[in-house]
């Protein structure tokens, strides 16, 4: 048992995190960078998708409840990681700090668990970052066949010149006068994770370069609509009282259908429209300065998000009424209720921006998981290589990206943000809980940020999270333990075996 619960120590962290040279990732990142990573991985679905589904069927307007509800755990795991990012300046992110402050065993299952958020999670979104795409198009006149513009089995009709989920036609309309297709494969999915996998592999200063660009103009994009429907309401404030009438919408009688305890419900939900912050913690080994910049990074994407989240969400229920807004694109749906007909295209490209660079901070995310953990010999060597020229960990990046393609290509994912909301939320009780740990068991260490009001912070980033996993439904948690018992497998059948530290622990015990 002790074998599995061996920790890494933290000597040989900070001689990893030193290392210099071809084989090893490129420090070209600071801190507008690291920013503009976590806003460019935290604003695409969520802002653009949860928000309306969200409020439509579990909290109504009292969805900006939520966003705070989920914004206040977010800060109190966002304060952990920024300690560990600053003390462990380590691609790797919370695999890294639980092989540190908690075992091997707890190591590979936050590994496993990161695997789920952040490859799962690109898939879910390059589905979303198709669909924007293919209406977009569709506006231009420039339709594509319907066989390749959604999953196998997708039953499409041509619908007002649009080919469209049959599910999405209005009650009412002969669907069997319609032109009937079947989709086969989501080409546009596929080719928008090959793209982004290329562009990673290229180099990580090239990525950040682009990912930066494109956050200043989505975020400009949110700001265009706070502005919009900001202004309308205040022409018209009958329809904002109207609209939020009642703010929080009695419970039906079923937990998480609004009420209290839909609030709940709702912020488990769209917790997924945090992830990202985290991901800012992946890119550690390639900061300029992580010592410093790290928790500037993490911390200030974190703040600059859940302003325009909850901006967002308050003004989106304002101008429509809640129960309209479980559509795939419920902020264009704002934007149109405002009159302001041009906002549609923009809301539209802003959400194809939003949600590439979404794609780009999970993958990027999810090779460096696999880098570190490769690293530690829990997983195959080929996995660490680093391209000599690019300096980013290539194969691992072009195994992620195919895997990814080819899933969200093929496979309907309908409850995936659940799935992947759960998993994130693991990820923060083990942060915080590792935090607390290393704190009584290493309070001499050096840290450059140090975590405010510690047990505190890290007991309530614990509880907000535990709370937000327990109002998730039954399902979500079966299909968590599945991967999680999958990943377990995996770990004793091979990781176990060829563990870097456990080796190196048999010949300086002295070391451990």
């Amino acid at each position: 048992m002790a074998s599995i619960l061996i920790r890494k120590p933290l000597s040989m962290i900070m001689e990893e995190a030193g290392q210099q040279g071809d084989h090893c990732l490129k420090r070209a990142l600071g801190v507008t960078n690291l920013v503009a990573l976590g806003v460019g991985a935290i604003i695409g679905a969520g802002i653009f998708v949860l928000t309306g589904s969200a409020a439509a069927q579990y909290a109504g307007p009292a969805i900006v409840l939520s966003f705070i509800l989920a914004g206040i755990g977010c800060v109190f795991a966002g304060l952990c990681y920024a300690e560990f990012a600053s003390l462990i300046p380590i691609a790797g992110s919370a695999y890294t700090y639980g092989y540190a402050t908690l075992g091997e065993l707890f190591a590979w299952i936050i590994g496993w668990d990161l695997i789920l958020e952040y490859a799962f999670g690109a898939a879910t979104v390059a589905s979303g970052w198709s669909a924007n795409v293919i209406l977009l198009l569709q506006y231009l006149h420039i339709p594509l066949p319907p066989q390749v513009i959604a999953t196998p089995g997708t039953v499409l009709v041509q619908y007002n010149n649009f080919w469209t989920p049959i599910g999405s036609v209005p009650a009412g309309v002969n669907l069997a006068a319609l032109p009937h297709a079947t989709a086969a494969f989501n080409l546009v999915a596929f080719l928008a994770i090959c793209l982004v996998t290329t562009v990673l592999v290229i180099g990580i200063e090239e990525s950040a370069t682009l990912n930066t660009i494109i956050v200043f103009i989505k975020v400009g994009t949110v700001l265009v609509f706070i502005a919009v429907a900001a202004n309308s309401l205040i022409s018209h404030p009958e329809v904002l009282a109207g609209n939020w009438h009642p703010f929080i919408p009695p419970n039906t009688g079923e937990f998480g259908k609004y009420g209290w305890s839909g609030v709940a419900r709702g912020a488990a939900v769209i917790f997924f429209a945090y992830i990202g912050f985290d991901a800012v913690s992946t890119a550690a080994q390639e900061a300029k300065n992580p010592q410093k910049d790290m928790p500037m990074g993490i911390l200030g994407s974190l703040a600059i998000c859940t302003v325009l989240y909850i901006a967002t969400a308050g003004l989106l229920t304002g101008v429509v009424n809640y129960k309209l807004l479980n559509v795939a694109a419920p902020v264009a749906v704002g934007m149109q209720a405002t009159g302001v007909l041009w906002g549609q295209y923009l809301v539209l490209a802003g959400s194809i921006l939003g949600l590439s660079t979404v794609m780009l901070v999970m993958l990027l995310g999810q090779s460096r998981v696999f880098f570190s953990m490769s690293r530690d010999g829990l997983l195959p060597e080929w996995a660490g290589r680093v391209h000599p020229r690019f300096h980013t960990p290539y194969i691992s990046s072009i195994t992620v990206g195919l895997f990814v393609a080819v899933f969200a290509a093929l496979i309907p994912i309908g409850i995936l943000g659940e799935l992947v909301s759960i998993g994130t939320l693991l990820a923060f009780v083990i942060v915080c809980s590792g935090v607390w740990m290393l704190r009584r068991r290493r309070p001499d260490l050096p840290r450059p940020f140090k975590t405010p009001m510690v047990p505190l912070v890290p007991i309530l980033g614990i509880a907000v999270s535990l709370l937000l996993m327990l109002s998730l439904p039954g399902d979500t948690w079966l299909r968590l333990i599945i991967w999680l018992a999958m990943g377990l497998a995996i770990y004793f059948s091979y990781g176990r075996k060829h563990s870097r530290v456990a080796l190196l622990a048999e010949k300086d015990p002295v070391r451990q």
